[in-house]
Order: structure tokens, then sequence, then C-alpha cells
């Protein structure tokens, strides 16, 4: 009995077989009971099984495909959000018997050869990269189909490793609760577009996705593949130079004589030609054309087609006319279709980063499509600084904060947008007055005649300025080939000679960074005197808090989230006096042009005042808040819970004014004592004995805080951890493995001296001995273990960027 099973199974089995065979014959047979989309790679849906099939024409070589993320997880830590793209990939798909590979090409490496042999010899000398292999569900003569499912229902996007990353759990990717999502998949004559909803499942969620999910064990997030066709013939690369003020695209060409340059660089920018190229003033060819999202309330949506449209000036400028347009996105268009360029309204958990992102034909840094993803609750820190600002808060003054916040966004919308037009950060712009929407802006502060009052009306730019035009110029002005070349050169010179300064993300933002005219969110043509004045800016904002400062029905504890960006006011000017210690003078010059082909150091006298400037932040009359003001602001109220956007504390919950205290004196020493910046301080004093030397610093800053009268009462505990802060540092430089060794020997000479002194106030009658014997302890400790391991918990200011 049992064989007898066996066998009719074997022939049910058999039967099937044959019949299957029978019903699949032609392409026609395959495509029945399945909706055919037609379009570059035609797509098959198949209800019945929520398969997505992929046919592939014969014809069909090299394309690119575009992974992206159309609906997030909503937390800025996490960085998974609503339309973020993927790698850009050139690809093909390559068949093998009955398998399809999909082959990542590698563009990093490459030979511009019409030898075919030369080119060869690259591509095998370097790792390609198979992405995924498909199983041959139909082959002819004309086409090949896949079951492009499995791909789709992949983690591509690596939401898994992200997740892991950021310390949110092990996520893995749940088969089961994962499927095709038809509505967004669709094929058009050079693009085909599928969608899939994903789910991920963990144990032990984080607390990032905690505050985020409806169920955190379990996180569903939609993926889109967008299958791309290269872009026709007739772009032409345009060269890269540092002062072009754009990105680079590279690549080694191992093609290149041996006299040129192995890395070759070109600027990544839209395809835009005039129509009439002889023409003083044309109508593109093509226009740029970039769509809001119809999701952006008013009356935000008004601001940011307003700053995006700013960028049509710099077309209009080269020529164009309406080169560049705005429009609000159609209803029935996908966002993460690439035949448009989008700027999308960004909702998170929390205050985060906005970004420029563009997909570039990774051969010659053509931008196919740009794409701007903008953070909505950015503006209501804006509004939150002018809150603070502004009080007493009235129905003028918050007219002032709202045309305040919407000046920013005009500007965000700006600056995203140039990053979409292949266009880099310009952290100079601001010393040259406002010469760029590359910036990171700090709101402009005035202050009245009689210094009492402040004013706000200025506090953003509007339009663009010199250095965007520029750019826009160098990248998209309508010149022949071989005109390009002494064309972009005189550009550049006329740039260069009306003094237009460019310093970009790698020499601006780490707390080593040294360009004296380069840092982010700072303003003004001198950061001593705007340092100064964001100072009393401070005070008088301070001075001023209470009962006006939040609207009616409002928790008093929520005065606490208003205060601290007030109260960490100069946060990002500090940073800007910093990089005046150790600085130096530099720009991107290149031989030939008029730009200093060597660098100096700041001034001495000049690096001096910003050592004392600095070291000042840190005195308890800077650093202390008034009582009442203390006083008013109440714990969290029920319902109202402390937020990263809080001061830090220590109290249980209560103000806590001497850690508030802490995390800015931390600012300042991170800042002014990073071991780079320490290392070139030591060699320009090797260079000028007029600049400071190690030694020098310590003993200003030991003479300044620890060794300064202590005051009495709540200034007194500043007093206090700020002393511990310093000793700290130093103990790190000394005993640390960071610092350069002339470095430490200044340091360990200073706090030995120190203890040396600490020893004279260890007295009965002293009330501080207490302080000092715990300062003296940590250093016998650090001097005992040649090692000094720092607490973990020192305090933190709340996020200041982005604003």
């Amino acid at each position: 009995m049992k064989l007898y099973r066996f066998l009719l199974a074997i022939a049910a089995i058999a039967f099937a077989a044959t019949s299957h065979s029978q019903e699949i014959k032609t392409y026609s047979d395959f495509v029945a009971q399945k909706q055919l989309i037609d379009g570059y790679f035609p797509l098959l849906l198949d209800d019945a099984t929520g398969k997505v099939f992929v046919v592939i024409p014969h014809e069909r070589s090299e394309f690119i495909f575009q992974g992206s993320l159309p609906q997030g997880v909503g937390s800025n830590d996490v960085g998974l959000d609503r339309g973020q793209l993927g790698d850009t990939r050139l690809v093909v798909f390559e068949r093998i018997g009955d398998k399809v590979l999909l082959r990542q090409l590698n563009t990093r490496f490459r030979a511009v050869s019409d030898n075919a042999a030369e080119r060869s010899a690259v591509e095998q000398a370097f790792a390609s990269s198979v992405l995924w292999g498909f199983k041959v569900a139909f082959h002819d003569d004309a086409r090949t189909i896949i079951d492009y499912t499995p791909f789709l229902l992949s983690d591509v996007h690596q939401v898994a490793i992200t997740l892991r990353q950021t310390k949110q759990g092990e996520f893995r990717l749940d088969d089961s609760r994962s499927a095709l999502y038809s509505p967004r998949t669709g094929a058009f004559p050079r693009n085909s577009e599928m969608e899939a909803t994903l789910t991920f499942t963990s144990d032990k969620p984080g607390s990032e996705i905690r505050s985020v999910a409806p169920e955190p064990t379990s996180i569903s997030v939609h993926v889109h593949h967008s299958l791309i066709a290269l872009p026709p013939a007739g772009y032409e690369p345009r060269q890269f130079i540092p002062y072009s003020g754009f990105w680079s695209i590279d690549y080694m060409d191992y093609a290149q004589p041996l006299q040129s340059d192995l890395i070759q660089r070109v600027i990544p920018r839209h395809r835009l030609k005039k129509k009439n190229p002889s023409a003083a003033r044309s109508e593109a060819v093509i226009p740029l054309i970039y769509y809001l999202d119809p999701g952006t309330p008013e009356p935000i949506r008004s601001a940011l087609l307003d700053g995006a449209r700013w960028w049509n000036k710099g077309f209009e400028a080269i020529g164009y006319i309406d080169a560049f347009q705005v429009r609000m996105l159609p209803a029935d268009v996908d966002p993460m279709d690439v035949r448009y360029n989008v700027i999308q309204w960004i909702h998170r958990s929390t205050r985060g980063w906005s970004y420029g992102a563009s997909v570039i034909d990774p051969r010659t840094g053509e931008i196919i499509k740009g794409h701007v993803s903008l953070g909505s609750l950015r503006v209501r820190q804006d509004q939150l600084i002018a809150q603070g600002l502004l009080s007493p808060f009235g129905a003028n003054e918050n007219d002032a904060a709202t045309t305040m916040a919407l000046d920013r966004l005009r500007q965000l919308a700006a600056h995203e947008i140039g990053h979409t037009l292949g266009i880099a950060h310009n952290f100079a712009a601001s010393i040259d007055g406002r010469a760029s929407v590359m910036d990171y802006p700090h709101p402009r502060i005035r202050l009245s005649a009689d210094g009492k009052n402040i004013d706000l009306r200025d506090a953003y730019g509007k339009g663009l300025g010199p250095w965007d035009m520029y750019t826009i110029a160098y990248g998209y002005s309508d010149v022949p080939p071989t005109r390009e070349k002494p064309f972009l050169t005189e550009l550049a010179a006329n740039a260069q000679a009306r003094g237009l300064r460019y310093i970009t993300d790698q020499d601006s933002r780490s707390v080593e960074s040294f360009n004296d005219v380069s840092s982010m969110w700072d303003d003004g043509t001198d950061s001593l005197a705007e340092f100064d004045k964001l100072l009393k800016v401070r005070r008088i904002a301070l001075s001023r808090f209470g009962a006006d400062t939040i609207r009616a029905g409002t928790p008093w504890s929520e005065l606490a989230k208003v205060v601290a960006p007030i109260y960490y006011m100069h946060r990002y000017q500090v940073e800007a006096v910093s990089h005046l210690v150790g600085g130096v003078t530099f720009a991107y010059a290149t031989k030939g042009d008029t730009l200093p082909a060597v660098t100096s150091a700041v001034p001495a006298a000049k690096q001096i005042s910003a050592i004392d400037t600095m070291i000042a932040t840190l005195s308890s009359e800077q650093l202390k808040l008034d009582p009442q003001l203390i006083a008013r602001i109440a714990p969290p109220a029920y319902g109202f819970e402390a937020t990263r956007e809080n001061p830090p504390g220590r109290t249980g919950g209560a103000l806590d004014p001497v850690t508030m205290a802490e995390a800015a004196g931390e600012h300042v020493l991170l800042h002014l004592l990073a071991p780079g910046r320490l290392a070139r301080l030591q060699q320009q004093h090797a260079l000028n004995a007029a600049t400071p030397s190690n030694t020098v610093l310590f003993d200003k800053l030991i003479a300044r805080t620890i060794r300064s009268s202590m005051h009495e009462g709540l200034a007194g505990e500043i007093d206090r951890r700020i002393n511990l802060l310093v000793v700290e540092h130093l103990l790190k430089i000394g005993y640390g493995a960071e610092a350069v060794p002339e470095t430490q020997a200044s340091a360990r000479a200073a706090v030995r001296a120190l203890n040396v002194w600490i020893a004279s106030q260890l007295t009965s009658e002293n009330p501080n001995s207490a302080h000092y014997r715990l300062l003296s302890d940590m250093i016998e400790q650090a001097v005992s273990d040649k090692a000094f391991k720092r607490r973990e918990n020192v305090a933190a200011m709340p996020p200041g960027a982005p604003i």
C-alpha cells in the first residue's frame, strides 16, 4: 500500500510538471492571469501570489538601481527617515543558466579608453558586488522574466544594521509580515518603480524605537526600488576644483597618461542647456522643476516655496529664463519616482537635521533626481529661541517670533536645494556678510542704541548671496566644451578677486577645527566682537525671563525649555573663537590662482585675546542664574515630562543651575583644550615666541579658575564644579593617550605645581578645604597610576544644532 501511494505521488508530481510546462509555453501564457505594467522594465503583478515579476528585454544592459525608504521610523537618532535615499548603484542583469545575477559594477576604478583590453584589465583587477541572484521564471528569444519578489522583500536598505548600530536592538526581517505594496509599483518609459512593506522584529527593542512605534517589538517600514535607464548621451561632465564650491565625484582612471592625475574629479550637477545657446537669455531645453510636498501646511508652505525660488535668480544671472521652477507635487505622483525633484516635509518625534540628497549617475556625476528632506520640528526651535529673546512675550513678539521662524525656513529650503544642485557648504560665508545660503546661519541679533532692547527683524538673510551666484555660474553656465576651461578659470579668478572666501565641512565641524574664518552657526565679520555681543544679548534676555516669557495656560515648568537655548546662546560663537587658538589662515588654493599660496598662524595677540575670552566664560559671574528665575522654574508639571530640550540636571527634577553651568564649561574646555589645538599652539610657539605656549595657556586657565577667589553661595558651587572640570581636563591631557608628548609634559608639570598650591589650602580654616582635598586626591591618584580615567556622567548641553 505504501509503495502504491508513493508511485501515485510521483505520477502526480510528474503530471503536474508536464501540465505546467504545457501551459507555460509562450510569453502570452506566462502573462495570463497577471497584471502587465509596461515600461522600462515591464512588470508583472500576480495578485494571487503577491509576487512581482520583472521582464528583462535582451537588449537591456547597464542601468541604475536606487533604493529608498518612503515610509520611515520617525526618530532623528535612528536616522531611518521618510524619503531617505539609499546608495545609487550602476548595475547589470546577467543571466547564467537558470539564474540571473544583479551585479553592481565598480565605478570607483576604471579605464576611460577605447582599448577594450585596457578597460578589461581594470575591471578584472577590482571586485564587483553581486547584490542578488534570481531564478529564471520564463525566457524566450526576446526576454527573460525573473521573480523579483524575494529581492524586493530583502533588507537592501540595511534597516536592521542601522537599528543595531544605533543600539535599538537586534531586529530581524520577518518574511511572514512583509509584502509587495502595489499602489506604489509602476513602470514608465525610462524607469520602473516597486515598493514593499517590510516588518522587522526584536525581543528587546531600544528606547528610541519604544518612543515611536505602536508595538516596539514589530516595526514596519516601506522600501522602494527604482530601476532607472542611464541618461541619454550628450551630458558633459564639468571639472571639479576645490574653489568651485561643489562636491566632488572622483574615480581612478588607469588610462590617464603618466603626466596626468590618476584621480579624476568632476562636480555633480543637473543637465541644463539653453534652447538657444548663442542668445544672451534663453529658456532651458528642459527646465529644473522642484515639487513641494503637498503635506506641508501653511504658512510653512508659502515660506518654503518662496525660499526655494531664490535659486531662479542665480540661473537668470547666467542667461536662463525660468530655468528653475518650484511647483506643488501633484496628488497622484509618488515622491520617490525618479522623474521628480522633490522637497519633502519630514516629521520625527524630536528635532533633527534636514538634508538634500540626490540620485547621481556614478559614471558622470549627472544629477538625475534631487530629493530634499526638511525636518518639521526645526521651525519650532527657532520660534522657541525668539520667544526667549523677546521676553516679555506679548502679541507683537508672537508675530515677530513667527516671522523669524518662517525666515529661517526660507533660508533652509534654499540651503538644502543647493545641496541637490551639487553645491557644498560654505562655512566662511558669515565672515563675508552672509555671502551664501550654504552656510549654517545663526540668527542675527541686534541691540538697540541704548543696549537695552533686542531686535530680530534681520535675524536671517533673504535671497542668494554672491557666493551662491558664483557657484551657479560655475556649475551651470552654458559654455561650449572648447571654451569651458578658460571660462571657469576666469570665473574663479574674478570671485577670488572679490574676496569671496570658501571653507567647507572638513575644516569646520570638529572640536579640532582651526581655520580662522570658518565656523558653523556663527555670525559677524569678527568672531571675538560677535562673542561679546552675544554675551550681552544673553544677559539681557535672561534678565527679562519671567511671567510673560511663556503663553497663558503653559505650566511654569516649561520655562526650562525656553531658558535652555538662551542660557547656551553663546555655544557656537565659543566654537568660532576657539578656531583662533592655534588657528591658521589658509584657503583652498591651487597653483596659478590668486588665493594665498601659503598658510599663516593667527596673530599672537589675537590668539591671546581668544584664550582670555574663552576662559572668561568659565566665571560663575557669567554662568550663574538669577535666584528669582531659578525659583520661577518648577519641576515638570504632571503630563509635561522633561525632554532632551530641557537643561541637564542631577537634582531629581528640580532645576539644576550648577549642572547647567557644568555643561557650558565642559563645552568651552572641550574646544579650548582639544589635543590637536594644543599641538598646533605649541608648534606655533616654537616658531614665534610671542604665541602663547601650552604652559602659558594652562597657567592662565588655572589662575582664572582654581587659583582665583572662590565666591559664596550658589556662585561658589559653580566655581567648584568648574574647578573640577579644569582638573579633569588637565589630567586627561597629561595622563591620557590623545595629547602629543610635549603637551603631556606641560600638563603634568601644571597639575603637579597646582597640587603644591592646593596643599597650602588644606587647612581647617579654609571653608573650601574639602573641595581642594578632592582635587588633590584626583591629581595624586593620576600621578601614581600614570593614567587617568574620567567620570562618565559629565554634563552635556541639550542638542543645539540644528537651528
